[in-house]
């Protein structure tokens, strides 16, 4: 059996990176900086509506847009982080101060 390349976007590849994004998510939810309230409900709301993206698209089989949608949704997340909107202390998941 052959083995799989790495630069290869596949559905497990896409689950992989779904769940990491979720779990995150979650995270950020529990972790408002309370002044910052009003900045983390906007973030929170375009990190699902990525991920909502990128499930559809993964459903039409197109994980190209699939995990482009993931990456954005993350993305926010960092930047949620890294402007101290989010009090996350996990240099794994988010990039931090």
């Amino acid at each position: 059996m052959q083995k799989e390349k790495q630069d290869k976007i596949t559905e497990e590849k896409i689950e992989k990176y779904l769940k990491l994004t979720e779990t995150a998510l979650e995270i950020a939810k529990n972790s408002i900086t309370k002044s910052r309230e009003k900045e983390a409900e906007q973030i929170i709301q375009m990190v699902s509506c990525y991920l909502s993206d990128s499930k559809f698209f993964k459903k039409q089989n197109d994980y190209i847009n699939s995990f482009a949608s993931i990456n954005y949704a993350h993305g926010w997340l960092d930047s949620g982080s890294r402007l101290g909107i989010f009090n996350v202390k996990d240099n794994k998941l988010f990039v931090i101060k």
